[in-house]
């Protein structure tokens, strides 16, 4: 298990991007009480673990119901997480996750928690595909699950922390701080797209 939380957490943490977030979160919340944030940030964080745990759990009946292979899956997976990773590099929010408009009509809602913090932004479709991966990669069985679902919720108890604190860490990383962290993964995540793509594709060339 151990072997496989050292490839699966940083895959989750990386595509998740909790400090990608906060800028957004600040935007968001900026007019809410400290306990009021505390509270949407639990929320997201809560409903985007199920939404990651769900797929994990259940991904491979979608490979089932599309008839869609798994090397087919990493390959689509290793693009997207690469699409993810040259707007992360470029210190850009991920295009994959939501757009500027989606956010701008997310800040009138009254519930922002689900919409788009849970979903797109800490459970979007590179999220979601990444986990799907993992979970048919690392053998699909308990021990998968459970390396998995600890990944998920390992990278949620961090995002929960940075929300719950957003307004502080943005104050204290300022956004030069939060783009260099942004390269970073970036440049991280990048490499696991490219793993994904080639691990896929040398299996559909066998195939």
């Amino acid at each position: 298990m151990l072997s496989g939380l050292v490839i699966a957490l940083p895959a989750v943490l990386f595509i998740v991007d909790p400090i990608g977030v906060v800028p957004i979160f600040v935007a968001l919340t900026g007019h809410e009480t400290k306990e009021r944030c505390a509270a949407i940030a639990r929320r997201a964080v809560v409903v985007a673990s199920g939404i990651l745990i769900g797929f994990a759990l259940f991904g491979t009946f979608i490979f089932q119901m599309f008839s869609v292979t798994l090397a087919a899956f990493r390959v689509a997976g290793g693009l997207l997480l690469m699409l993810t990773a040259l707007d992360m590099l470029r210190a850009q929010h991920p295009g994959t996750k939501s757009t500027e408009r989606e956010t701008d009509e997310a800040a009138d809602q009254n519930e922002v928690a689900i919409v788009p913090l849970a979903m797109p932004l800490l459970a979007g479709p590179g999220a979601i595909a990444t986990v799907m991966v993992l979970m048919a990669q690392l053998g699909g069985g308990l021990e998968a699950a459970g390396t998995v679902i600890t990944s998920i919720v390992v990278t949620m108890l961090i995002s929960w922390v940075l929300l719950k604190h957003a307004h502080a860490v943005k104050r204290v990383l300022r956004e030069t701080g939060i783009a260099i962290l942004e390269r970073v993964f970036g440049l991280i995540l990048a490499a696991i797209a490219v793993q994904f793509v080639f691990d896929g594709g040398r299996e559909l060339l066998k195939g």
